[in-house]
């Protein structure tokens, strides 16, 4: 049974050292660390607190002990001492003692042996919880578990809605003694924190026989009455290797109390102590300070001691003999039997135990009444000693090492060390110990270098050592490495054998192999394997395998092939490619294959073997390139592309489809047309580039102008479309664009140009002009409102009385407002109606509102002559003569026409007679053609006449004769004879016009003077003249004039005229602007002109520039000239055309600039007309007369 532990261990174990121990030493020893699950480091640290235990307070402690050393704060008394103060034993009770906050149901303690499973379990009332609380599990204070989960360590938590309480378990499956220990629950929930501690006991299953450091304890005066005193000299003494005389004890408790704590471990193996921890532990308890007791007149000795198969007496005297007494051996009340005897002797009460073994090494205590008192039995086996030691050996790499030691004992506990360190003999040690009765051997499975050491073998009474020698044996190749060719992906093994099993080193190319997870290294006595799983072409390669310590290698050669394969992983359903007309197509294909095979493109049955082409391909280690420059549809079909090595060859095929924009549709068709609209329809285009085509955009024109306009900004899916808000009676063309996923095709042609029109309004005034027996004659005035398209003529229609089939009078349209229905049988009844035709269609009808009566009416005749015709009608010579005399008259009205009485020919002077009216015509009227001409109409016997007079008129002939009747001063008189031809007409007038000799300029003197008799008055001293007369009348002046054949010379009467002299004057002057330029903003895209005006003498050179550099031979600019008004025009300028411009003007005697900036902005909505200049609000154009 596991011995229980006290709280007060480390305040007893400090008190056991000397007082100069117990100071906090500022240095620091060597400061407790972490235990491991496997390693325990052991470090005492002093402290201040005094020691104060009572027997009362004993039994307390060693209620609250776990089996493991470990107390319910989770300290490990029995693995490390705390340096400094640790927490107190008073609060440590306090907080276990608080009153659970959170918790219903803590963790309880539990025992378990070695591999069995154990659940720990706490609950937490989740009724006044909004939230799920935090729990975790801790070992000792600070380690938290949840990072330690996993195949021994599980946490679980489950809620139960009805009872609203959550449940936390912590599973530890097949312990381990490592897993023994304190343990803490902590909750935390806000700012409330609950937890609680609990202890893990874990018992070995069967322990194996071990050295008891009790049994270096020795008693004196066994069997007497002082027998189980210790004595502390024989209880640490030092045992001698060697079976010699025994030196004199050592005592090893004097030792470490005047050690450093960090030598404590050193000298504990020195002496052969292996449960320091232990003894110091229970020795503590021995040194306790005694306190009196009412119920004890004499206590146990601290501690006894008695060999294996002896008889020890324990001895405690009552004060009071009726007092019940209990004996308890590890906390078990002991009942009489053979093995324990009671005995009373007056108040003294004694127990033997008879026949001690190692079980009875224990802690025993006594109760009598409330008290007790305790003590430490130690059973000592006697030392084992080396009968037989070790013997120097040698052998070689691999063998079988044999060491063996006899010894005094059977089944003795024996420790075997290499180079003073112990040997590990559990689990997969390669070191084995064999014992036979009292032979131990030590078991080397396969020597190495390594094993080249003293090895040395200790008991309790003795020691032997000896040392191991292991060489290399000679090394033979017995299966040497050989070249191999493997496939890309497959297994790569090779293996050689060797006559020693020694350890060995890989190499590829002379670079050491590092095992991982594809390459493996495998030794088995004297194989070595190197194994690469899924080779690589990075494998390919010499190896080589070198023995340790062997100067010797073991070469091959691998060859990694692999058959070329053609991936095309990566590419849509099909194996097919879309490429983009007029991009590059760059198709990498991954390919693989050891060696590199060679590739080859082709399409269709030609072979891509050019590499400047433009379809060409590209070869690289791993992958192939396909590449098309400016990809086109004629690239589209498949491809192939075949690779070869020496391991085979693979082919595959790729499908490039080269997609593009679709073809312009077919010019568009406007099937029908309206005031504003029009209804148009198209067909889709012959190739959709292929892809399919998405919609369509519709743009249209002005036919005048060159810039079409976009109608819709949404695709449109249909072939149909309808356009609005066009101007009526302006042409208009239409065209198409096909849009796929590429993009937008080309326009389409445009369409015929087109007329947005709108019927006209009904004909007005219809009424009823003539009727006959089988005729009637109807008459209309056009439309009110015709509009933009015009008026193509009209439409008679009628439908006798009774019936309402309508019937069109006239096949072909007919543009007069007059129109005869014919065919008619006489006394019918009929009603009319009139549409008028244009572009758009009939008007709506105008309906004669009464039935007509068909049925001659005699009309008799009437001639109604124009006014202008009651009075002679003047025309002149050459003119045309077109008269319309109207005239009534029903039936059959006849014209005749007489010229000054007699019959008019015909050849010389056109007439026309219709119902209503005649026409006289002369094309060239003639001078003969005047006269009176007679217009008679007769209808059966009735007559109308009327008379006209025709005047043709022409120019006069020159005066007949013109003479100089008298000169005087500086006056001449004149005379003439009126013309002979008058020209058909009065001479209202002449024009007289005088010449001097010297030059003959003729300048008019007087015009339209009606006398034959004129004074020339203010003629020039001196000067001789000529004079000319003209003839006038209605029709001009005559083509000639009559001269005087004789000059007039305005004599010199003594004074002599002196003509003033002129100074030139002066018009020369430097350029200067009169108008300077404005800055202006421009829209992109729409011509902008720069105006200013300049005067200057002699005229300047006008010279443009931008930005101080000149403009010259830029077809984007154009520079006129005019009056002096100067402009600069800019075709469709961009946002580059801004900028500064300067207008420079240069002449002989000087020059002048003006300049102006120029901003152009880009607009995307307005319609202005294009190369109309662009002015800002409030802005007047330019213009010569401004200037």
């Amino acid at each position: 049974m596991p011995e229980p532990t006290k709280k007060a261990d480390e305040t007893e174990t400090e008190n056991i050292l000397p007082p100069e121990q117990n100071k906090p030493q500022e240095d620091g020893t060597a400061p407790g660390k972490e235990e491991k699950e496997s390693d325990i480091m052991i470090v005492i640290l002093p402290s201040d607190e005094n020691s104060s235990d009572t027997t009362s307070s004993s039994e307390d402690e060693d209620d609250s002990s776990t089996a493991d050393g470990t107390n319910e704060s989770g300290e490990r008394k029995d693995s490390v001492w705390s340096m400094g103060d640790g927490v107190p034993e008073e609060a440590e009770k306090q907080d276990n003692s608080q009153k659970s906050v959170l918790f219903i149901e803590k963790p309880k303690s539990g025992s378990i042996s070695v591999g069995q499973n154990i659940t720990f379990i706490a609950k937490v009332e989740a009724q006044d919880l909004l939230r799920k609380p935090t729990v975790k599990w801790f070992k000792g204070k600070w380690m938290d578990l949840a990072s330690k989960a996993g195949k021994h360590l599980q946490l679980k938590e489950t809620f139960e809605r009805q009872t609203k309480i959550y449940t936390f378990e912590m599973h530890i499956i097949k312990a381990k003694e490592n897993y023994a220990g304190n343990y803490r629950c902590e909750v935390t929930y806000k700012d409330k924190v609950d937890s609680c501690s609990f202890d893990l006991e874990v018992h070995e299953v069967s322990s194996a026989p071990s050295i008891d450091i009790r049994s270096a304890f020795k008693r004196s005066g066994e069997g007497q009455e002082d027998a189980g005193e210790l004595d502390f000299s024989g209880l640490l003494k030092r045992r001698e290797v060697k079976q010699e005389p025994e030196e004199p004890d050592i005592d090893v408790w004097e030792l470490l109390k005047n050690s450093n704590p960090n030598d404590y471990e050193k000298i504990a193996f020195q002496y052969g102590i292996t449960d320091l921890r232990g003894m110091l532990k229970r020795l503590k308890r021995t040194r306790r300070e005694e306190k009196k007791s009412a119920a004890f007149a004499k206590i146990l000795d601290p501690a006894y001691q008695v060999d294996k198969g002896g008889r020890v007496r324990f001895v405690v005297e009552l004060a009071d003999p009726t007092v019940e007494l209990k004996w308890y051996k590890n906390g078990q009340e002991i009942r009489p039997s053979g093995k324990y005897i009671f005995e009373h002797k007056g108040n003294e009460r004694i127990l033997f135990i008879n026949n001690c073994s190692l079980t009875d090494d224990a802690r025993y205590h006594v109760t009598a009444g409330d008290e007790k008192c305790s003590t430490e039995l130690f059973v000592r086996e006697p030392p084992v000693l080396v009968t037989k030691g070790l013997e120097d050996t040698s052998a070689y790499i691999g063998d079988k090492i044999e060491l063996s030691v006899e010894v005094s004992e059977d089944d003795a506990n024996v420790k075997w060390f290499k180079n003073g360190v112990e040997l590990p003999l559990e689990g997969k040690s390669r070191y084995k110990v064999k014992v036979e009765g009292k032979k131990h051997t030590l078991i080397i499975e396969e020597g190495t270098k390594a094993d080249n050491a003293t090895y040395s073998v200790m008991t309790t009474g003795g020691q032997s050592a000896a040392k191991l020698k292991v060489d290399l044996r000679p090394l033979k190749i017995l299966h040497p490495l050989e070249d191999q060719t493997v496939r890309l992906g497959k297994e790569l093994s090779l293996k050689c054998e060797i006559s020693e099993n020694v350890e060995g080193k890989w190499y590829k190319n002379g670079q050491l192999l590092q095992p991982s997870d594809r390459i493996k290294m495998y030794h088995k006595g004297r194989i070595h394997r190197l194994i690469i799983d899924s080779s690589l072409v990075e494998d390919d390669g010499e190896y080589m395998f070198v023995p340790d310590s062997y100067n010797v290698n073991i070469p091959c050669k691998v060859h990694i092939i692999d058959p070329p394969k053609v991936h095309l992983d990566g590419l849509g359903e099909g194996n097919t490619v879309t490429v983009v007309a007029g991009t590059k197509l760059r198709l990498e294909i991954p390919i693989s294959g050891e060696p590199p095979p060679k590739v080859m493109w082709s399409k269709g049955d030609k072979w891509l073997m050019d590499s400047a082409s433009r379809i060409r391909a590209e070869n690289y280690p791993d992958s192939s390139c396909l590449v098309i420059d400016s990809a086109e549809r004629e690239d589209s079909g498949v491809y192939r592309i075949m690779l070869k090595n020496e391991a085979g060859e693979d082919t595959a095929h790729i499908n490039i489809k080269v997609v593009d924009i679709p073809d312009p549709p077919e010019a568009p068709n406007v099937i029908e047309v309206g005031e504003d609209w029009c209804i148009m329809n198209w067909e889709p285009p012959a190739c959709d580039g292929g892809s399919p085509v998405l919609g369509y955009y519709i743009e249209r024109k002005k036919k005048q102008s060159s810039r079409w306009m976009r109608l819709n900004f949404d695709l449109i899916k249909e072939t149909t479309f309808e356009p609005k808000k066009m101007i009526e009676g302006v042409a208009y063309e239409v065209r198409v664009f096909a849009v796929n996923a590429i993009g937008t095709s080309k326009p389409s042609m445009p369409s015929k140009p087109f007329v947005p029109l709108a019927v006209t309004s009904p004909p007005t005034c219809l009424a009823v002009d003539s009727v006959t027996d089988t005729t009637v004659t109807m008459k209309w005035r056009p439309p009110d409102q015709i509009g933009a398209a015009g008026l193509d003529g009209y439409i008679i229609e009628y439908c006798f009385e009774g019936t309402e089939e309508w019937i069109v009078a006239n096949p072909e349209l007919t543009d007069k407002t007059k129109f005869t229905i014919t065919g008619l049988p006489t006394g019918s009844k009929i009603f009319v109606r009139i549409k008028a035709v244009n572009a758009a269609g009939p008007s709506d009808p105008r309906l004669h509102p009464q039935a007509i009566l068909v049925k001659e009416v005699i009309e008799p005749p009437k001639i109604r002559l124009p006014r202008h015709l009651k009075q002679t009608y003047i025309r002149r010579v050459g003119e045309a003569v077109n008269l319309v005399i109207p005239f009534q008259g029903r039936p059959r009205a006849k014209v005749s026409w007489k010229k000054n009485g007699a019959h008019v020919d015909k050849s010389q002077i056109n007439i026309r007679n219709s119902e209503n009216d005649t026409i006289i015509f002369i094309r060239k009227a003639e001078r003969i053609h005047s006269g009176k001409y007679d217009m008679k109409v007769k209808v059966d016997n009735l007559v109308d006449k009327a008379t006209i007079e025709i005047q043709i008129v022409d120019r006069p002939g020159p005066p007949q004769v013109v003479n100089i009747v008298d000169v005087w001063g500086e006056n001449v008189a004149l005379e003439w004879k009126p013309p002979k031809d008058d020209g058909n007409a009065n001479i209202t007038g002449y024009t007289i016009q005088k010449a001097d000799k010297k030059s003959m300029e003729w300048f008019t003197v007087i015009e339209h003077y009606h006398r034959t008799s004129a004074t020339i008055t203010e003629l020039v001293i001196g000067n001789e003249y000529y004079f000319r007369i003209f003839s006038e009348n209605m029709c001009g002046l005559s083509d000639d004039a009559t001269m005087t054949t004789e000059s007039a010379v305005i004599a010199k009467d003594g004074k002599v005229y002196k003509n003033p002299v002129y100074e030139d004057f002066n018009f020369t002057e430097p350029p200067m602007f009169t108008q300077p330029l404005a800055n202006t903003y421009a829209v992109s895209g729409y011509n902008a002109t720069l105006n200013c005006s300049v005067r200057g003498n002699p005229k300047p050179k006008i010279t443009w520039m931008k930005n101080k550099i000149i403009i010259s031979n830029d077809p984007r600019y154009r520079m006129f000239s005019n009056q002096g008004v100067c402009t600069l025009e800019i075709r469709k300028p961009s946002p580059y055309d801004g900028g500064t411009y300067t207008c420079r003007a240069v002449n002989n005697l000087g020059e002048a600039e003006v300049e102006c900036k120029l901003e152009v902005k880009v607009i995307y909505h307005g319609v202005m007309t294009p190369g109309e200049p662009i002015f800002l609000a409030g802005q007047k154009k330019l213009h010569s007369k401004d200037f």
